[in-house]
């Protein structure tokens, strides 16, 4: 039998699918700060809640 096929499984699955409603100004912002980090919008949301997120703990 051959082995199988297809993705590999991920470490850290993404399974929760949350929806944003973003008016244009907010969505050109991230639209710019991903282009200068080369990232998908995203991985900078993602970003910014872990710089967000640490910034707490440091409290």
């Amino acid at each position: 039998m051959s082995p199988r096929t297809g993705r590999p499984k991920s470490d850290n699955p993404k399974s929760t699918q949350l929806a944003v409603r973003l008016d244009e100004e907010t969505l050109e912002k991230l639209d710019k700060v991903a282009e200068v980090y080369s990232e998908t919008r995203v991985q900078t949301l993602r970003r910014g809640i872990e710089k967000l997120y640490s910034e707490l703990e440091n409290k």
